[in-house]
């Protein structure tokens, strides 16, 4: 059932990403359109603990922004990151025993807002849920602080992400480069 409920929330996020409305004003000069898609590849270097059973984690995300003002503007993000796992030698009675951790996939549902502090250079910060796809997985909190770059077809942010939640706390640090659009 718990898994069921993650899957639902999942098709829930990408249907709203991806069959958000247009809506437009009626005057003699159209204004530009304040919706925007970016789909984007995601690397990174898991850290806390994470880093025991990972070392690089690689995922993809789609994000719906609406651009409030010309220095602010509104996101939803969800996607796919994998964490995958790394050889762990774990100390037994009867020697050292090395094997393949397993591999560790979260499903982020995040809200967030990006403010440009200059024509092209945002500071941005999320925060959602992250569902662990693992048997048992937890729902852990999500905040995250990017600095970034973005332009009208390109958007490439530096962030930090945390998850946290059921005293296994854990996070990335990750590198998003992402074809943006208007909608």
């Amino acid at each position: 059932m718990k898994n069921l409920s993650k899957l639902i929330i999942a098709a829930f996020s990408f249907a709203t990403l991806f069959f958000a409305s247009n809506v437009k004003a009626q005057t003699n000069t159209p204004a530009p359109n304040p919706w925007r898609l970016g789909i984007g590849l995601e690397v990174g270097a898991p850290t806390g603990n994470a880093h025991d059973i990972s070392n690089f984690e690689l995922g993809g995300t789609a994000r719906l922004q609406y651009d409030a003002s010309d220095h602010f503007a509104w996101t939803l993000t969800s996607g796919y990151y994998n964490m995958f796992g790394k050889d762990v030698t774990v100390i037994t009675p009867a020697g050292p025993v090395t094997a393949k951790a397993a591999d560790l996939g979260i499903v982020p549902v995040k809200l967030g807002i990006k403010t440009f502090f200059s024509s092209n250079l945002y500071f941005g910060a999320e925060a959602g849920a992250g569902f662990e796809t693992v048997s048992n997985g937890n729902t852990k909190l999500i905040l995250s602080p990017t600095l970034g770059f973005a332009n009208h077809t390109w958007d490439v942010g530096l962030r930090y992400e945390n998850f946290s939640g059921q005293s296994d706390n854990y996070g990335l640090v990750g590198l998003r480069i992402a074809y943006a659009f208007g909608l």
